[in-house]
């Protein structure tokens, strides 16, 4: 049976508080450390009662990284697994979204284990790292993959440390304010939301108590997968991060 998912975005960073996206691979606010303090009161009191939850995933970026930790450290302390995940990251290559070298990682976060990230991380730009590039097709594809994989998971609940962009445009469609979360299981059935390949499609079903988010921070909009994203043939990456290219027909992906 496959496992239910708790689905948390990062707390504030340091490129929120001003919109400063040139900010690379920023760390947490002041703000956001309040956050996981506020998260780890409502959430983990749940844990084992509610939700048997046997490991945590995370984003290998800092703010993630430090979310899942101040948030979730008890659960660590008791012996729950953590691992950092690639496919869990940001969607765009601004170097807000750009994460930190794998040399440097585990030795600011010894807690993590670290082995079973994509080496080619935090490449998203040449062509090795296209699965990360910012397009609508591959960040669709993304979802689709690491909701598989999450899918034949043999924990019956699993903790995901992730990112807004990316939760909402290729997992769920919702938002995702800083530190909120949602809860998802698996069901059987059609995504007919023209964005992947219905037959096909991963389909999540969220629990009705997050609606509006775990912490009440969030809107209660869906919108469908790769809402707004656009994709492009023969893409290219400027300076500041931005894809540009002969813009492809998305009816037709």
């Amino acid at each position: 049976m496959p496992p239910t998912i708790i689905l948390v975005r990062h707390a504030q960073a340091l490129h929120n508080v001003d919109r400063d996206y040139t900010l690379h691979d920023p760390e947490l606010s002041e703000l956001g450390r309040k956050e996981c303090a506020k998260l780890k009161e409502h959430l983990v009191l749940r844990i084992p009662r509610d939700l048997d939850v046997g490991l945590i995933i995370v984003s290998p970026m800092k703010r993630t990284l430090e979310t899942a930790l101040l948030a979730f450290g008890e659960l660590i302390d008791r012996g729950i697994p953590i691992i950092a995940h690639a496919g869990w990251q940001e969607t765009s290559s601004k170097p807000c979204d750009v994460g930190t070298s794998l040399t440097s990682l585990p030795s600011l976060f010894p807690q993590v284990d670290f082995s079973h990230v994509d080496p080619v991380f935090p490449d998203k730009t040449s062509p090795a790292g296209v699965f990360y590039s910012h397009s609508r097709r591959a960040i669709l594809d993304r979802g689709q993959a690491v909701l598989r994989e999450l899918r034949e998971r043999p924990e019956k609940a699993v903790i995901v440390v992730s990112h807004s962009g990316f939760l909402r445009h290729a997992v769920t469609g919702n938002y995702y304010m800083n530190a909120d979360y949602r809860i998802y299981d698996f069901v059987d059935g059609h995504l007919d939301d023209g964005a992947v390949n219905g037959d096909d499609a991963v389909v999540l079903r969220q629990w009705e108590e997050t609606r509006k988010g775990g912490m009440g921070w969030s809107w209660e909009e869906t919108l469908p997968l790769g809402h707004e994203l656009q994709d492009y043939d023969d893409w290219t990456v400027d300076d500041a991060g931005n894809a540009t290219g002969k813009e492809r027909d998305v009816t037709k992906v």
